[in-house]
């Protein structure tokens, strides 16, 4: 074909599809997986013919780019094998999953009380199928843990991300309680229909805390913890009474004051109680030690304020043991035992304490909490 000066040369169609551009036999394209191949278990023994084959077949570029990654599974072919998680135990519900929950504390010492702002939580575990939550918080006291010392926030609706700003607060915390009690602190989703859902929990022991300093936490959400079964369930805890007592050297005799109670276990079908207490000054051999308060209707925290006296010298006072208990109040059938406590020269810890104090501080009213148990030792209550 002649060409003239200054034209393009053009080819034609059939002339094109001559050209040879593959000569030879067609090679199949290469697909990723041929460089990383995936193996039941482990690495390979030896590294796999398919790499070095492809190590000729590979461009220059190629060979750069995956250079690196074949020399480095060689080199682990022929090393130790590495330890490698073991995925049938990985649970998904772990602490990163359930959420964050932040919230501070506050012991009151002068007054007794253990406040626990419960600020918002973060990233909670979806519960409903909407892919939301109904949370609210609750709070236990442990060990002795039961319905009388359950607190618990309000609920909030369609959120993984509450904020409640809710201060709940215990009364009648001593220090004796800040050394061996444990906040158990659970955020759950409320279910109108069926039984509510346990999300996470975090627990605080108290001692961590210092007297009248609020200290803030930020803690993950953990998988539910088993409660130590070692605990002696006859001593259940009931709830919370202030005692005072005096003994009046002008008057000869033990003043008892029943100042208030406080978180009582709920003894009637709407929830509440209708408290009153008893007192009585043993051994009682004439029978005419005891004496009882008013009914507080429909209260779980009734308050007394009132004041019982014992005629009695003060060297007898070594040999008395003053029981408490509190009652709730039936009509039309058997009152119900809530709980009780006994100070005096057989009791110990904080009960005793009191009692020395009152002993060794005469004509002065010293007051304290007592934890109220489902049981004292020895004693079987009658109304």
């Amino acid at each position: 074909m002649t060409q003239r000066k200054g034209e393009k040369t053009t080819i034609s169609i059939q002339e094109h599809m001559a050209i040879d551009v593959c000569p030879g036999p067609i090679q199949p394209i290469k697909q990723i997986s041929d460089y990383f191949p995936r193996y039941p278990r482990g690495l390979p023994p030896t590294v796999p013919p398919v790499l070095i084959r492809a190590s000729s077949l590979r461009s220059s570029s190629a060979s750069r780019a995956f250079g690196g990654a074949a020399a480095a599974l060689s080199h682990a072919a022929t090393g130790k094998k590495e330890e490698e998680p073991d995925m049938e135990g990985y649970d998904s519900d772990d602490s990163t999953t359930l959420g964050t929950l932040d919230f501070s504390l506050l012991y009151d010492q002068e007054n007794n009380a253990l406040h626990c702002t419960i600020n918002k939580a973060k990233g909670l575990k979806p519960m409903d199928h909407n892919g939301l939550s109904d949370p609210y918080v609750k709070l236990h006291l442990l060990p002795g843990a039961s319905k009388a010392n359950k607190l618990r926030t309000k609920t909030l609706r369609n959120t993984l991300n509450p904020v409640w700003s809710e201060t709940l607060t215990y009364y009648g915390i001593t220090d004796e309680d800040m050394v061996r009690k444990t906040l158990r602190i659970s955020v759950c989703d409320e279910d109108k229909f069926r039984h509510n859902e346990f999300i996470g929990e975090t627990r605080i022991p108290l001692k961590k805390l210092k007297p009248n300093q609020t200290k803030n936490f930020y803690n993950c959400l953990e998988k539910q913890l088993p409660i130590d079964k070692t605990d002696d369930k006859s001593l259940e805890e009931r709830g919370r009474i202030m005692i005072s007592l005096k003994y009046s050297s002008q008057k000869s005799g033990l003043v008892v004051g029943i100042v208030r109670c406080a978180h009582l276990a709920a003894m009637d079908a709407n929830g509440f109680s209708d408290p009153y207490v008893k007192t009585y000054l043993k051994p009682d051999e004439n029978k005419k030690s005891k004496h009882k308060t008013a009914v507080k209707k429909k209260t779980l925290n009734p308050e007394f304020n009132e004041e019982f006296f014992y005629e009695i010298k003060y060297a007898d006072l070594s040999k008395k043991t003053l029981e408490v208990t509190v009652w709730d109040y039936d009509i039309g059938k058997s009152n119900d035992f809530i709980g009780g406590v006994s100070l005096g020269i057989s009791a110990n810890g904080e009960r005793l304490k009191h009692w020395f104090d009152c002993l060794k501080n005469k004509d002065k009213k010293i007051e304290r909490w007592h934890t109220l148990t489902n049981e004292l030792p020895g004693t079987t209550f009658n109304d």
